[in-house]
């Protein structure tokens, strides 16, 4: 699976092209940092006309919204070209460095079970979710970094918590705990999940094996056999769906809860007057783009679920072509 980053056939691709996505996606999270440094600006430029009629001039609002769309124009060119294009195309390199892998041995590989659907069908998901997860998990890495600064010298401001009392740089502690205590219990409550998604894969590929077998061996696919198989697809699904249920009911609970924890911990600092709306805006978002980064496990846990599903379907079927 990783030949990718060991064959000299693919190494442009696989270290210049992952240095251009590291600089594309550091470079988004800088522009975001300057659009919440934007929010800012504006809510107190808002706060300022609301508050004094005839003090803000429709020229310096105009100018304001212009500075935004300068700002949004780069980034989403930044997005379009590195971190859609050009990703897509470092991905599918990937994928056909392990198709390539396995072609290889196909000799040894085309008796095994399944040994099709792992070279189409679990190379293309292993490729798309490493994607999606990799590129995730950086922007939450440099997000946290770059926000986490932010928060630090936002947070001075904020010297006192409802129910606590005062505590320095309080809103770095409340966003830390908060979302490191989230991860811990939902990945606690998910931790069956990852062994379920891999039975079902397992059940789905011996239920579709036999259907195939009976396309050219009418032999094959016998009524009984098939209502046996899907039985085993039917009883995993059930299974699975009791345990995403009680899963999602934790994870929304949690994400729902956290969305007024931000103005909860601003409370006594907010009715004491002594931020402007401009300063809570700034705070706000950018709290909930630490808090984001921190929740990283929890939001893409159904994902990292299905990569350790097909990581061990290709780690099973290399080892056995392998022998």
């Amino acid at each position: 699976m990783f030949k990718f980053f060991t064959d000299a056939q693919w190494r442009l691709w696989a270290y210049l092209g992952s240095a251009t996505i590291v600089a594309a996606v550091s470079f988004s999270v800088y522009l975001d940092v300057q659009i919440n440094e934007w929010f800012g600006t504006f809510y107190d430029l808002l706060q300022r006309a609301l508050s004094e009629p005839g003090a803000v001039t429709l020229a310096d609002f105009l100018e304001s919204t212009w500075v935004f769309a300068g700002i949004a124009a780069v980034y989403i060119v930044v997005n379009v070209i590195f971190n859609g294009f050009l990703v897509n195309h470092w991905t599918f390199r990937w994928r056909e460095s392990i198709a390539s892998y396995y072609m290889d041995h196909w000799q040894n590989a085309r008796t095994i079970e399944g040994a099709s659907q792992r070279l189409q069908e679990d190379t293309l998901k292993f490729a798309r979710i490493v994607e999606n997860l990799g590129i995730g998990l950086l922007e939450s890495l440099l997000t946290l970094g770059a926000f986490g600064f932010v928060m630090w010298g936002l947070s001075a401001q904020v010297s006192e918590l409802p129910w606590i009392g005062t505590v320095d740089h309080a809103l770095v502690w409340v966003v830390f705990v908060t979302a490191a205590g989230g991860t811990a219990i939902l990945a606690w409550v998910g931790r069956k999940l990852p062994g379920i998604e891999y039975d079902i894969q397992k059940a789905e590929a011996a239920y579709r094996k036999e259907l195939v077998l009976g396309e050219d061996d009418a032999s094959k696919a016998e009524r009984g056999t098939v209502d046996f198989l899907f039985e085993d697809v039917r009883k995993i699904h059930y299974r699975a769906y009791l345990h995403y249920f009680y899963f999602n009911i934790a994870k929304w609970s949690y994400l729902q809860g956290m969305v007024i924890v931000p103005y909860l911990a601003m409370a006594p600092t907010i009715v004491a007057g002594a931020v402007t709306l401009g300063f809570v805006s700034q705070t706000g978002r950018a709290f909930n783009k630490v808090a984001e980064s921190l929740q990283y496990i929890i939001r893409s846990w159904l994902t990292i679920v299905e990569l350790i599903s097909v990581y061990k379907r290709l780690r099973e079927f290399e080892q056995k072509f392998s022998k």
